[in-house]
């Protein structure tokens, strides 16, 4: 496994959100958050980017939600993840901090509906490490639309999280690896230290 380039590199925080926390039990949200915690802190010391990516919808947001989208139809019809909810903002634990990037999204993956692709260029950024929630949701529509999109990707495997274990179980043994490695976040630091 290669070195990554700090200034080349962005974790991807995705959907660490109070509301999306609540899926999975108390014990294993806690856990989640410590390892996602250090994953900032170590790619913060070396100086990558932290992109912060969190679901919420406004009224217009909900209205374009067609009924025949089945994730996203019972959110715009029971008016859920309000964008100002404080449900909805990254949790307190990983604050977003000056210098990081942080972008709302309405659909699943962190780069279909926001400029987060863009932002992610024009800082250089070729390298993408992933955490969060969910391994079935937001990661895979993040890894596989990141794929398509020539990111080198690695996939942190203790910092990401489904409410379905058996599914998060086979996504990171058999999928995900198809198109990221799939690493711990302890060996970050040997990673972005090189």
């Amino acid at each position: 496994m290669s070195t990554l380039v700090p200034a080349h590199t962005a974790l991807l925080v995705l959907d660490v959100q109070p509301a999306v926390l609540a899926a999975l039990p108390s014990a294993d949200a806690d856990a989640l958050l410590e390892r996602v915690e250090a994953a900032i802190a170590e790619v913060r010391a070396a100086g990558g980017l932290v992109a912060h990516v969190r679901l919420g919808f406004t009224e217009a947001d909900w209205a374009a939600i067609p009924a025949a989208n089945r994730a996203f139809a019972p959110i715009g019809r029971h008016r859920a993840l309000h964008h100002e909810d404080p449900s909805t903002a990254v949790h307190p634990r990983l604050a977003p901090r000056d210098g990081d990037l942080l972008v709302r999204k309405t659909r699943t993956g962190a780069l279909s509906t926001t400029d987060l692709d863009h932002q992610l260029r024009e800082r250089g950024i070729t390298t993408l490490l992933v955490g969060g929630l969910s391994t079935g949701g937001a990661v895979l529509a993040t890894v596989l639309d990141a794929a398509d999109r020539d990111y080198r990707l690695h996939v942190l495997a203790d910092a990401v999280a489904d409410p379905d274990p058996e599914a998060h179980d086979v996504l990171l043994r058999r999928v995900l690896p198809t198109r990221a490695e799939v690493i711990a976040t302890a060996e970050l630091a040997t990673l972005m230290r090189g």
